[in-house]
């Protein structure tokens, strides 16, 4: 069940409940979880704390939204990409997963990963590894799509790997405009520096991204960012 906003804004909820109604605030919180379908606070507690990070991010989204999720190699922002794609398929309306590094096999390998597989997942997750793969080409593709999908562009700094595409900015402002047009949310899988130093800092940041080319970062609402396990979420704007 994805709640209807973040645990902490149920909190401050709940706060505001209690002081303006004197009641107790186990009490408030209890109420605050019975709008959000649940029995009492600690039943919401227990099922967001099991929840995986693809989850609780997605608890954080917002339609209209664009998110960087980034790390180095190998701390499973692919992964969690394509989690939050099939879970945005699973709970609906659908997911997407565009993609210009992986391949079916690659797709299937890290389905098996998350314990998923192609056939049972239905119409309403969507993989695209078009080499054809940009802003234009996207928005074409989700012509039909429906507020509240999850779109995951695997990954960022390849949009514009090709000469006869606009450069990354323009293609960014206008899938941000479409995002905001039509409600859905954009994740964008992000390469870090590689002079991104654990010794430094437990977490890359926005200084951190990878840019090849001129890029506005503030063109994003939210960022995500992974490391060793650890997991950041931040508001852009």
């Amino acid at each position: 069940m994805k709640l209807s906003v973040p645990v902490y804004s149920l909190k401050r909820l709940a706060k505001n409940l209690s002081r303006e109604t004197k009641i107790p605030l186990h009490a408030a919180l209890n109420r605050v979880a019975q709008d959000e379908g649940f029995q009492s606070w600690s039943m919401l507690a227990a099922r967001v704390s099991s929840e995986s990070p693809a989850d609780k991010l997605l608890s954080m989204l917002s339609p209209g939204e664009l998110v960087l999720l980034g790390a180095r190699p190998g701390h499973g922002k692919t992964l969690m990409g394509l989690d939050l794609a099939i879970k945005s398929a699973q709970s609906g309306p659908s997911g997407w997963f565009f993609t210009l590094e992986l391949n079916t096999s690659d797709l299937l390998s890290r389905l098996q990963t998350l314990g998923e597989a192609l056939s049972t997942l239905g119409d309403d997750f969507k993989f695209d590894n078009s080499d054809e793969i940009c802003a234009n080409y996207i928005i074409e593709r989700l012509s039909a799509a429906k507020s509240g999908t999850v779109v995951v562009i695997d990954y960022l700094q390849i949009l514009d790997q090709k000469r006869e595409h606009p450069p990354i900015a323009a293609q960014v402002q206008s899938i941000k405009e479409f995002a905001r047009n039509r409600g859905l949310i954009f994740v964008f899988i992000s390469q870090i520096d590689r002079s991104f130093d654990t010794r430094l800092q437990p977490l890359p940041g926005l200084a951190d991204v990878r840019l090849p080319n001129p890029l506005d970062l503030t063109l994003f609402d939210k960022a995500c960012f992974l490391n060793k396990g650890a997991i950041q979420m931040s508001v852009i704007n």
